[in-house]
């Protein structure tokens, strides 16, 4: 069967539309799919090798007695185990002195996922995130979003690991009796394994619509990576200091901002 665009089969199409995939029947499609899919799966078979050299990386240590601050006051990092062999810990930008809708938008949306670690408890991996902010005002934010109470300050930690170096970053570490082993870090786009969002819109046919995309002929112009939070008041939201990004819109009383305008979270 050739294939037809459907503006061609439907009269009434508009000419300036977007280009959409071609339509071809059912068998043409399944073919199409089925071709791809052994790509897909070598994909993941690659997946599967990394991860097992992943588990073959050596491990550094660390100090297990820096000290941070959370909901309970002063903890070691070796509490944030709470007794289990793992910690997956996310290093969470902060912008000390800012309201709300103006901290990192791609932090939130890297953390929102995942923020119930009741999975990882079950299989010994405790969860923790750490920002480089006093604790007075992370509290007033963990509270806002409704986020469990996992959250802690590193402001005046002695250990690089944890208060120096790129926040927006997974770390991975390994307990051994009383000592601490730093086994992994993950940040920049490998930080999408926990934005599931990202990955069904790389499942569509427009995909996340991104500048940087390869995207067939007559597509709709990709934008700024980040588009998709929530646009401030000037219309942009394309920068990494726009409006509030849209799981905190989400969050009950949450109200637009104004630049300038008095207003209360």
């Amino acid at each position: 069967m050739t294939a037809t665009h459907p503006h061609h089969a439907d009269p009434g199409g508009v000419a300036d539309e977007p280009a959409v995939p071609p339509v071809v029947d059912h068998a043409t499609w399944q073919a199409a799919r089925d071709e791809l899919l052994v790509r897909e799966k070598a994909h993941t078979h690659e997946g599967d090798a990394i991860a097992a050299a992943r588990r073959r990386l050596p491990m550094t240590e660390v100090d297990a007695a820096a000290v941070v601050v959370g909901p309970d006051g002063e903890a070691t990092l070796l509490d944030l185990f709470a007794g289990r062999e793992e910690l997956v810990v996310y290093k969470h930008m902060w912008h000390a002195g800012e309201p709300f809708e103006n901290q990192c938008e791609g932090c939130t949306l890297t953390y929102f996922a995942v923020q119930d670690p009741a999975y990882l408890n079950a299989r010994g991996v405790s969860f923790a995130v750490v920002a480089k902010a006093p604790y007075g005002e992370l509290a007033p934010f963990v509270e806002f979003m409704g986020y469990p109470r996992h959250w802690y300050s590193v402001l005046a930690t002695t250990e690089d690991v944890l208060g120096g170096g790129e926040f927006g970053t997974w770390l991975c570490f390994l307990r051994q009796g009383y000592r601490v082993y730093l086994t992994n870090s993950v940040t920049g786009r490998g930080a999408e394994a926990t934005m599931p969002a990202l990955a069904l819109l790389d499942m569509t046919a427009r995909g996340r619509l991104e500048s940087w995309q390869d995207s067939p002929d007559g597509w709709p112009e990709g934008k700024v990576p980040g588009w998709f939070w929530r646009t401030d008041e000037d219309g942009t939201g394309n920068s990494w200091s726009g409006g509030r990004p849209a799981v905190q819109w989400s969050r009950p009383g949450a109200t637009p901002v104004v630049a300038g305008a008095p207003h209360d979270h």
